[in-house]
């Protein structure tokens, strides 16, 4: 017997987004599944976008007050019928055959959770696309995220995570966390007891930020939440999270050897480093344009990142400061 599905979605405005997510579930190979729509307090009214799909699938429209997408998935989840949970974020859009993967994996790949991969979507624009690679390269910290690849450790995220329902309601949800609430979901679940999983054929497009400026702030902001995450799950803490750090300092170090010693050895690996980058994303995406901007959002991303993972880490290893206190923001307010 397949398992039931149900789809939540926690969007705050984005019309024109969830437009484009309902109409690639419109088009799925199979429908047996529900939809979830909780509007997080948005400012625009979005039941006329949700109208349209009605009589096309089981869908459900909820509202409430804002809360941030954590609290908001939580409170879809409570409304949920089927026995597996998936959260979509609502700028992604999903292949036709996504629902009827999910279902076939659920079967073959034993899993208490389960995630997959993002991807850029060929009508997206070059920033985008820039940006996508930035956030599943190699040669950043995006690893696993665009790859096609099984491993034991994998860490569902939110855009694309599928739950069990019991499992969900055991662990208690996602938590207080405004920022890094899924990684923090998915460390509770391994300890917890609980498997996660990576299905490698049900990739979406995330459409992310559709410029640098708000780029930064994001990953900025994942940045801050690492450390945070470190202190909360002490046994999943990784050398690698502090790869971005040490590569800004590298670079700030790189600068000072120049001008005060006359040398540019450092500054040469970040030359050869800036070159990798720019040919394997042309590799990639044939595309000299995007090649070039990749370039650009990857330091922005392993310097926004970076500083934020540095500020956390003072503050909450040096200053000894409670998370909540040094980062207000990122919490919702009890």
């Amino acid at each position: 017997m397949k398992p039931s599905i149900s789809i939540i979605v926690a969007i705050y405005n984005r019309k024109e987004e969830l437009f484009e997510l309902l109409t690639s579930l419109s088009q799925q190979t199979d429908k047996e599944f529900e939809i979830i729509i909780v509007d997080d307090g948005s400012a625009i009214d979005l039941k006329p976008t949700i109208k349209n799909f009605e009589e096309i699938f089981d869908i459900k429209y909820f509202r409430k007050d804002n809360s941030g997408p954590g609290l908001t998935r939580n409170y879809g989840a409570a409304r949920a019928e089927n026995e597996w949970l998936v959260f979509v974020d609502s700028d992604v859009i999903v292949e036709k055959d996504y629902i009827e993967n999910i279902k076939n994996d659920i079967l073959t790949i034993p899993c208490d959770a389960f995630g997959g991969a993002d991807k850029a979507h060929k009508g997206f624009n070059l920033m985008q696309k820039a940006i996508s690679y930035s956030m599943t390269s190699v040669f950043t910290t995006g690893g696993i995220r665009g790859s096609k690849k099984a491993v034991s450790k994998f860490q569902p995220r939110s855009f694309n995570m599928g739950v069990k329902k019991s499992v969900f309601e055991e662990v208690g949800g996602f938590s207080e966390m405004r920022i890094g609430e899924d990684p923090d979901l998915s460390m509770t679940l391994w300890e917890k007891g609980f498997s996660t999983a990576f299905f490698d054929n049900i990739a979406v497009y995330h459409k992310r930020r559709v410029d640098f400026g708000k780029f930064s702030k994001q990953v900025y902001q994942f940045g801050c939440a690492r450390p945070i995450l470190n202190q909360r799950h002490p046994n999943y803490v990784k050398i690698s999270f502090a790869f971005p750090t040490l590569f800004m300092l590298g670079y700030i170090m790189g600068f000072i050897e120049y001008f005060v010693l006359g040398r540019g050895i450092i500054l040469a690996f970040y030359g050869l480093y800036t070159f990798l980058v720019f040919f394997h994303a042309l590799l990639l995406t044939k595309n000299i344009s995007i090649a070039g901007m990749a370039v650009i959002s990857t330091y922005i991303q392993m310097f926004s990142y970076g500083y934020g993972f540095l500020k956390s880490w003072v503050l909450l290893n040096v200053l000894r400061m409670k998370p909540e206190d040094a980062f207000p923001h990122h919490y919702y307010k009890k």
